[in-house]
């Protein structure tokens, strides 16, 4: 029999826990290496003020609403969109939103799961000496080898599989003793390694050059763009639309402080990303403000980052720390992003929880070989000048997650009666519950839709830079690119789906675009010339790539 609190598929055993669980999931990839570069070009200081409003007033209601939907339902996604929609006697096909809420959440996971894959083989790579004293080009021809070189892709495909493994051992625990207890010890680890490596980039680093390059105030670079890149982040930085911050609701008792527990997580990972920001560029800078560096993405982590630190004293075990901390980041996103579709396979089979997570992580597996072998294999098969990984990535972000969103915050506005909003919201001030209802049916959905158009938008203008070029391009189309890869650069546990894919610069040219892009406009590269490695030297110049890792990630 069920306790008071419990739902059918499970629920948190402390009140903390969905702070530290949706921490977990809305701490992504991009907030260690989009956001800061973001926010550096976009005014600093005003720039991260500007998005803090942009939470506090545009996305914390639709966070709120995702909350208090599972929550008041005690269901996972789509039984809870159903089940309100039958109380509120409203037309079933509103249960739409849940299912494909489901769908974007493991679709994300499956290319999630294959840029987790490069971070895990990178935590090995620097365990093991292999990163260190390496040159450009070298650090180049690593990436290259891992990702992009069809011969190796059995090397890419264990790496994927065991980030994978990793997520799904986690998850087969169980509700309390896997993704709770997972999450309340992974989520703190997390934090305090990334302060822990602070301390030490502050110390060996060049700290006041990352302090004037992230915080300083400059309003003079505040354009109408940097409003839209603030809006964007804003958007896909907290998991909405994926259907985790409904199973999280689902799992919480009613005397979790939902409303101030939303919040906190917004500021904190608005902070996270912040800390992430002064962590990597106080390394990126430690022998002054390297002109034409990578400043963001792939280029950054895994090339410029490992460049400088490998210098420093303890340079090794500060690479094999700081790659560690990037899994982290990316397991417990991953982890989050694995529940909705387990929770609903659970209610929809009543099967049990470890064959509903291996059937879930078996097909996520598969699924993420289209997104892997766009980068090597396959990256000459393309449908309208996208590779399999591109169109994924494009439906998901551009799609799934602003259609879910809308329906979300049109279902909870308009929708259901007052009564029952009043109710799934708990005691609030009637202005502040005034507000947050008619942000639903107004703001919201018109920021989701400029959101997702303007992405459509660039996603389309930048399949034309192929061979295989859409209908919709004019002119004539550039030759297709050679083997691509995440920049040697998500999308996105929901990564940026903002920048279209882009070739690889040379290893010391600064790229055009990254993966995990900042949602910025479309830039069409020149091709990357190709660099020959010296004899000496582990492998050749990097490939041309699909230089994009989206928010989502």
């Amino acid at each position: 029999m069920l306790g008071r609190y419990q739902t059918p598929v499970g629920s948190w055993s402390h009140r903390t826990t969905f702070f530290w669980a949706t921490t977990g999931a809305t701490v992504g990839l991009s907030d260690l290496w989009t956001f800061p570069h973001m926010a550096s070009q976009n005014g600093g200081g005003v720039f991260i003020l500007f998005y803090l409003a942009c939470l506090l007033i545009l996305t914390l209601p639709l966070v709120l609403t995702e909350a208090v939907i599972g929550r008041g339902a005690r269901h996972g996604v789509v039984i809870a969109i159903d089940s309100l929609s039958k109380e509120a006697e409203a037309p079933p096909r509103w249960v739409w939103s849940g299912r494909l809420s489901v769908l974007a959440g493991f679709l994300v996971l499956t290319f999630y799961a294959v840029i987790g894959g490069i971070c895990l083989a990178y935590v090995f790579y620097a365990a093991y000496g292999r990163l260190d004293d390496a040159s450009p080009r070298q650090l180049a021809g690593i990436l290259t080898s891992l990702v992009q070189q069809p011969e190796n892709y059995r090397h890419f495909m264990g790496w994927h599989a065991g980030f994978l493994i990793l997520v799904l051992i986690a998850s087969m625990q169980g509700v309390t003793s896997g993704l709770e207890r997972a999450l309340r010890v992974v989520v703190p680890a997390f934090m305090l390694l990334l302060g822990g490596l602070l301390l030490y980039a502050a110390r060996h680093g060049n700290w006041q050059s990352a302090v004037d390059y992230l915080l300083v105030m400059r309003p003079e670079d505040v354009t109408i763009d940097s409003v839209r890149k603030a809006l964007t982040h804003a958007f896909y930085t907290l998991s909405l639309g994926t259907g985790i911050l409904i199973v999280f609701g689902a799992y919480s008792a009613p005397t979790t402080p939902l409303k101030r527990s939303v919040l906190a997580v917004a500021l904190v990972d608005t902070l996270i990303a912040i800390v992430a920001g002064l962590l990597i560029y106080t390394l990126v800078f430690s022998h002054g403000v390297p002109e034409g560096a990578p400043l963001q993405g792939f280029s950054l982590v895994f090339m410029a980052i490992p460049e400088n630190v490998g210098t420093m004293p303890g340079g090794q075990f500060v690479l094999t720390a700081f790659f560690a901390m990037i899994v982290l980041a990316a397991w417990s996103s991953s982890l989050a992003l694995l529940e909705p579709t387990v929770s609903w396979l659970q209610e929809h089979l009543a099967a049990p929880r470890r064959w509903c997570v291996l059937l879930v992580g078996a097909a996520a597996w598969v699924v993420g070989l289209l997104s892997l072998f766009s980068f090597n294999a396959w990256s000459d098969a393309t449908l309208l000048g996208g590779t399999p990984y591109r169109w994924i990535e494009i439906v998901t972000s551009t799609l799934l997650i602003p259609v879910v969103s809308i329906l979300l915050a049109f279902f909870v506005g308009w929708v259901l009666p007052d009564a029952m909003v009043a109710r799934l919201i708990g005691p609030t001030p009637a202005f502040l519950r005034a507000s947050w209802i008619w942000v639903l049916r107004l703001v919201l959905p018109a920021v989701i839709l400029y959101v997702g158009i303007h992405y459509a938008m660039q996603s389309g203008a930048s399949l034309c830079n192929s061979g295989d070029s859409p209908f919709w391009c004019s002119g004539e189309a550039r030759p297709a690119a050679p083997a691509t890869a995440p920049d040697a650069t998500p999308a996105g546990p929901a990564a940026d789906p903002s920048q279209p894919p882009a070739e690889v610069p040379p290893a010391n040219d600064e790229p055009v675009n990254d993966p995990m892009p900042d949602k910025s406009e479309a830039v069409v590269p020149e091709t990357a010339t190709p660099v020959q490695a010296r004899p000496d030297e582990e492998s050749t110049a990097p490939a041309s790539s699909d230089d994009m890792l989206y928010h989502s990630v």
